[in-house]
């Protein structure tokens, strides 16, 4: 079909803007559905394009005597005006296009297919571009090896495939990004940049552990604040709150905060007890590396300021059944359980924006129980697009075939989307147990 296909793709993109609307709700959705589909084709058959157009040229340039040091001059400059982009966009899509050419073929493939955006194609290769060829290959075939129901890539949201690309990545090469995160803290600063509107932007690059702490702490007081009637927003709250502190001279304001915070550390027993090098999760961050983890506990422990709270998965599943509750005081037992199952994190699929309420599946008021299979964390957004007329969500009577609560959403439309809980560290990944024992534990560190 596309022999010569220029003019035939010109006649595509005719047809498409003469398109006349959609007959029902559904079609439009259908439609919507197959233009995003279209929409990844056409970025693959771009970056084939740009890896032809680039080895085209490079060999002219070869031929006519141009040093090795300069072949492929001028090809990112084409691709930027053809895409309509800087030279230095360019540059870099044409770098995705040879990365998942050379690299990652199945990431490639599902592109070629319309299943995955070149967005998201560009969070595999960048999260997989400090591992070695056969790591980086390995992650790809976990991720994106098969179609639709094979393949987990084409089921995440953005944050949580670079989540799980760490995570692979982090078992593959453990010391590696172990030493990269010592290395790390010495990059510690904060910068200013102007924003709209005589704003500014204040950014601070810290270790993660006192990056989470820093927001948990801004949350805390916005929260006490609201709670006694402060007319502000949240956001206002904890920007003002930011400003006080950073700038008091006196020593008792500037004094450490009166508001408890706590960063969690969710991991598994033999990633702490055996040196193992399964990841584990922070909460508010995201996967980090096994060495990473034990080394903050160790440090954590050093100050007595560490409290071990378990968690109870069925054997062979991972699905978290139950958490004891002897660790601390924790009024909010069940809601702390949600939120280490789903990660704090919205279970809309494809959202991936951290939890900001805990939500009944089936409404408290149509008869829903508030037990653990009938919640589940989502943002704000999310919270009030369920509440709209024709929106519905049921809880599936058993976990997946990984182990993972699942809850059906069911669009005005009548589309159907399953929405599946992250896997916890130690899930979804196949290896031998050390002992029997150890098949139902995984460990939710408070530091």
């Amino acid at each position: 079909m596309f022999e010569h296909g220029v003019s035939e793709l010109a006649g595509w993109v005719t047809a498409l803007a003469d398109a006349p609307s959609a007959g029902s709700d559904a079609d439009r959705v259908d439609r919507i559905r197959l233009l995003e589909e279209l929409k990844c084709a056409a970025e693959a058959l771009q970056a084939r394009d740009a890896v032809d157009l680039d080895a085209s040229v490079r060999q002219v340039q070869r031929d006519a005597g141009v040093p090795a040091r300069r072949l492929g001059e001028g090809v990112a400059a084409q691709v930027g005006l053809a895409r309509r982009v800087s030279p230095v966009r360019a540059s870099k899509l044409l770098g995705l296009a040879k990365v998942m050419t050379a690299e990652l073929p199945h990431t490639a493939e599902l592109m070629r297919r319309g299943l995955l955006s070149e967005w998201r194609a560009t969070i595999v290769a960048r999260e997989t571009g400090c591992l070695d060829l056969q790591d980086r290959r390995e992650v790809d075939r976990l991720l994106c090896a098969g179609g639709p129901g094979y393949a987990p890539a084409i089921a995440m949201g953005d944050r949580q495939l670079a989540d799980t690309v760490k995570k692979h990545a982090y078992r593959l090469d453990a010391a590696s990004f172990t030493a990269r995160a010592a290395k790390a803290v010495e990059e510690r600063t904060v910068t200013i940049r102007p924003a709209p509107d005589t704003m500014t932007w204040v950014t601070a690059l810290l270790p993660v552990t006192q990056g989470v702490g820093v927001y948990a702490a801004l949350r805390a007081a916005a929260d006490s604040a609201r709670a006694a009637g402060d007319p502000r927003s949240r956001g206002q709250v904890m920007a003002d709150t930011l400003a006080e502190r950073a700038t008091t001279t006196s020593a008792e304001a500037a004094g450490p905060t009166t508001f408890p915070v706590e960063v969690r550390l969710v991991m598994t027993d033999r990633t702490l007890f055996t040196g193992d090098d399964e990841p584990a999760h922070l909460l508010g961050y995201g996967p980090v590396p096994a060495g990473w983890a034990r080394a903050l506990a160790a440090d954590a422990l050093d100050k007595a300021q560490l409290w071990i709270r378990r968690l109870y998965t069925t054997p062979g599943t991972g699905t978290l059944v139950a958490m004891d509750s002897t660790a601390r005081c924790a009024p909010a037992g069940l809601a702390r359980f949600i939120e280490t199952r789903d990660l704090a994190t919205c279970r809309t699929p494809w959202c991936d924006a951290p939890a900001r309420v805990i939500d009944h599946v089936t409404d408290h008021q149509h008869g829903g129980p508030t037990t653990g299979p009938n919640l589940q964390d989502l943002c704000e957004r999310c919270n009030l697009a369920k509440q709209a007329p024709g929106w519905s969500t049921t809880t599936r009577a058993g976990p997946d075939a990984r182990g993972r609560h699942v809850v059906d959403w069911r669009t005005p439309t009548g589309h159907h989307h399953p929405a599946r809980a992250p896997d916890l560290p130690g899930t979804g990944h196949t290896r031998p147990r050390l002992e029997a024992w150890l098949h139902d534990v995984i460990l939710d560190l408070a530091v």
